[in-house]
């Protein structure tokens, strides 16, 4: 998954579906669902999948009203139209998305 930032996510999210985890390094259940993102990346080839790093990219995660992690947001044509917050397991997660 690529990582994106305030400079470039407006550019990668703007076309088709993108799924984006905002996540931190020192956070555990961020680190339990990163093989859950990789299945589903796997799984939905046709998603854009992306991380951002909230300690790296503050100002991205406050403009999606981030206040826990993970968050995981599903955006069509760069708006957000659903969200996952907390761990859980792969079709939890693809539901909450719409996938």
């Amino acid at each position: 998954m690529e990582n994106l930032n305030l400079e470039n996510f407006e550019e990668k999210t703007a076309n088709g579906v993108a799924v984006v985890d905002f996540w931190a390094s020192w956070c555990g259940p961020c680190r339990m669902l990163a093989p859950v993102m990789e299945e589903l990346e796997k799984k939905h080839p046709e998603v854009a999948f992306y991380k951002v790093n909230v300690d790296e990219e503050s100002d991205l995660a406050a403009a999606f009203g981030v206040q826990s992690i993970p968050a995981v947001f599903r955006l069509d044509g760069g708006k957000a139209v659903a969200r996952h917050v907390g761990y859980a397991d792969i079709a939890t997660v693809e539901r909450a998305l719409g996938l």
